[in-house]
């Protein structure tokens, strides 16, 4: 446990919660980094994690307040090398969690927006409670996504309804989040995390092997143009399959890949 995030054991896997419920869990600079020292190096013995959010909230996004205070006075932008300093962090450390060692089981309740909505969509199995309100509110402040949540948001919704939601304000609820693509699943107020608990101990019976294959692999296949994709999976298949170092030539091949598009 740290002041920011609690660490929790449930036999094979690992609860992650954000501990800021006084601040509806908003993500300061200190919190991204425990979330980026957590994932860099999660236990070699846990198989699924589930990340939630302590109080009412799962996470109501970046720290305004902290943003705020940082700038020489209110009128004055931050830098720009301040602001890709930040943007980055985010990346590198959702990053982590999508392309990570294990699965990522969310649960989501009250505000999930801006950052948290970015936090979210980066994990791989999401349950929403049915109080949870999902929202990008940042074209009402005059701002933009900085987490990468208009690179993966987008995935889940598409772009057009991302746009509505930040001219706008739109906001949307469990039932309508799980048709969309928000949430896989959605449960009644309270019942999150018992579900995902549920499901975690499901995945974590699955071959480790196979979980890494399947969180690293999918989402980039299906970015790839058919043929290439189609020669990834084949390849993705054979590593995963053959046990002895996986992870690591699963890892080897997309970066070549990457490389080879350059």
């Amino acid at each position: 446990m740290t002041e920011l995030l609690t660490i929790e054991r449930r036999d094979d896997i690992e609860l992650v919660g954000l501990n800021r419920p006084d601040q509806r869990n908003a993500i300061s600079n200190a919190m991204i980094a425990e979330l980026h020292d957590y994932f860099s190096d999660v236990p070699a013995d846990v198989r699924v994690v589930v990340l939630h959010g302590h109080g009412d909230n799962f996470c109501a996004g970046l720290d305004l307040k902290e943003l705020v205070a940082t700038r020489p006075d209110p009128e004055t932008p931050l830098d720009v090398r301040t602001q890709f300093a930040r943007s980055k962090k985010w990346h590198r450390t959702f990053d982590l969690i999508q392309f990570g060692e294990v699965p990522v089981i969310s649960v989501l309740k009250g505000a999930v927006m801006g950052g948290g909505l970015e936090l979210a969509s980066a994990t791989h199995i999401r349950v929403a409670e049915r109080n949870t309100t999902f929202m990008l509110p940042e074209g009402q402040r005059g701002i933009f996504l900085g987490g990468s949540g208009s690179v993966r948001i987008p995935r889940l919704i598409g772009p057009s309804r991302v746009i509505d939601m930040m001219l706008t304000g739109r906001t949307y609820d469990a039932d309508e989040g799980r048709l969309l693509g928000f949430n896989q699943y959605a449960v009644e107020a309270g019942a999150g995390l018992d579900k995902a608990i549920e499901l975690a101990a499901q995945v974590a019976t699955n071959a480790p092997s196979g979980n890494f294959a399947i969180i690293n692999g999918i989402q980039r296949i299906s970015d790839l143009p058919m043929a290439e994709g189609m020669f990834a999976e084949m390849m993705v298949s054979r590593v995963a399959s053959s046990g002895s170092n996986s992870a690591e030539r699963i890892t080897g091949f997309f970066e070549e890949r990457k490389a080879a598009r350059r």
